[in-house]
């Protein structure tokens, strides 16, 4: 490689959209700039964290020097290899749902629903390439930064190295994200494998897939190659797929994984896998009892390990473990004048995540003398969801969790039964569960579970960040009929408790002078 042009990306199949994609995100005849004599700062990783950090700083038009490096494609994995494509199949995947249970609504669909993979997957690239003039060099460059692409590697305690050229820098930030897990079982690089950084390059449908994994990956892409047609096993340590999510929450979607036929091999343990004549062998042991399945393709969805490798983190002195850069409740490294954000240094690994910790950076790094006025990640609230249907989406503590930092707590529970939208809509297993602080109204966590749980769980994000309780929403007008309306239905409850013998005979007694 030219120390001026960057290297060559290909990313199959090298269709029209692949190429578009290419153009814009890592286009093959970029020429890296020259640089200024010293930056403001400095942004390793164009992912959702690197690209808020320098847009925000650039962007502000108060002066600022700011170089944005990117080793393989602007986006990160959002934009190409998480979000973007997987959203895409998913809501593919749920065209595939509604018409297995279309004969519920009085709607008759063909008997076997026939899917055109191949077309799943080339609207999934061209939905990928039409978003990504949103994060191409092109765009980012006109805000007003440098973009360089190539590998970044530190050499001194103000200056990276990328693709030969020196950037010097007054502030630095990491932001280079994560990858998926090499799994270390034998046999299985052999036998090869997909990870969501290959998996939507697939062109055909395996006939036969593992998921290694029964975390949200893993079981956002089992349900939606269940429903394309694959026959789908899950091999998961945990005894139930979503551990880490509400115990409610998690059982729900794994009944419904059950009833469209998802294969379960619960508190597994992978042995080894051997390539042979019939497909890949995995060799599992499950809850004590030896077995054994034989796939097409292998599908990695259990961990993510952050990038580290190549930045010589050592020479500036910036400690980092296996769970990544070391940070402060500001996001400074071990190194003051280098900052990080997003999955190299959070283990909340979201892209809306990066988002709020690089609007973090911004403040801390460049506008925050001697440290005054820094902003704090423990002041974050941070909501998630699974992308399963029907959607987990969380927000705040989760009941043990609360109880094990000595909160008490009161909890309030709606069933979707129980919601006129959701039966009308045919959508009833779910609810709203929503954690209180005992004796207040303050919410301290909340759990929503419904096809479109992630688009109601904004409600009560906004209600926690502004403090507003329970007996507000419960004044909320929400329009009728809508799910959310199961959001009310809850503050409701909340205020119906309140309603004590003592409460009752006061409301009496001024009804009689009304």
């Amino acid at each position: 490689m030219s120390n001026s042009i960057s290297e060559r990306v290909v990313i199959p199949p090298m269709d029209e959209h692949n190429q578009r994609l290419i153009a814009n995100l890592h286009p093959n005849d970029w020429k890296n700039p020259e640089p200024a004599d010293c930056y403001d700062l400095v942004v390793i990783g164009a992912g959702a964290g690197g690209l808020v950090t320098s847009a925000g700083a650039a962007g502000l038009g108060v002066g600022l020097k700011v170089a944005l490096i990117e080793k393989h494609l602007m986006g990160g994995d959002c934009t190409n290899v998480g979000c973007v494509p997987s959203k895409s199949l998913i809501r593919s995947a749920r065209v595939v749902g509604e018409m297995w249970n279309a004969k519920e609504y009085g709607v008759v669909a063909p008997q076997d629903v026939e899917v055109d993979f191949p077309a799943v997957m080339e609207r999934m690239r061209r939905i990928r390439a039409d978003i990504s003039p949103i994060d191409s060099v092109e765009r980012f460059t006109k805000i007003g930064m440098d973009v360089f692409l190539g590998t970044a590697s530190f050499t001194s305690g103000d200056t990276i190295e990328v693709a030969g050229k020196k950037i010097k820098f007054k502030k630095a930030v990491i932001a280079t994200g994560a990858r998926a897990t090499q799994p270390d079982i034998p046999g299985m690089k052999e036998a090869g494998y997909l990870t969501n950084e290959t998996v939507f390059n697939l062109t055909q449908l395996p006939r036969r897939l593992a998921i290694i994994g029964g975390g949200p990956i893993g079981c956002e892409l089992a349900q939606s190659f269940n429903r394309f047609g694959s026959e789908v096993t899950i091999l998961h340590r945990g005894s139930h797929i979503l551990n880490k999510e509400d115990s409610d929450a998690a059982e729900i979607v794994q009944k419904v994984f059950q009833k469209e036929k998802v294969g379960l091999i619960l508190s597994s343990q992978i042995e080894r896998v051997e390539t042979t004549s019939e497909g890949k062998k995995i060799y599992y042991n499950s809850n004590g009892i030896k077995g054994f399945i034989v796939v097409d393709e292998i599908l990695v969805g259990a961990g993510r390990t952050p990038n580290v490798s190549g930045l010589n983190l050592e020479t500036v002195g910036v400690e980092y473990d296996s769970k990544g850069v070391k940070v402060n409740d500001n996001l400074v490294t071990t190194n003051p004048k280098i900052f990080a954000v997003g999955d190299i240094c959070l283990s909340q690994k979201f892209t809306h995540m990066a988002d709020a910790t690089a609007r973090i950076v911004i403040q801390n790094a460049l506008f925050a003398p001697f440290g005054l006025g820094r902003k704090k990640l423990s002041d974050l609230v941070i909501p998630w969801v699974t992308f399963t249907d029907p959607e987990i989406a969380h927000v705040g503590m989760y009941e043990d969790e609360a109880r094990e930092k000595g909160l008490e707590v009161n909890t309030v529970k709606i069933d979707y039964e129980d919601v006129d939208r959701a039966i009308t809509d045919g959508e009833t297993e779910g609810f709203v569960k929503v954690h209180l602080k005992q004796g207040t109204d303050q919410i301290i966590g909340a759990t929503i579970v419904s096809p479109h749980a992630g688009e109601s769980i904004s409600e009560v994000t906004t209600a926690i960040v502004n403090g507003i309780g329970m007996n507000k929403l419960s004044g909320v007008i929400h329009p009728y009929p809508t799910q959310a309306e199961g959001i009310k239905k809850a503050a409701d409850a909340y205020k119906r408790t309140k309603l004590t013998d003592g409460t009752r005979k006061l409301l009496g007694f001024l009804n009689k002078f009304s």
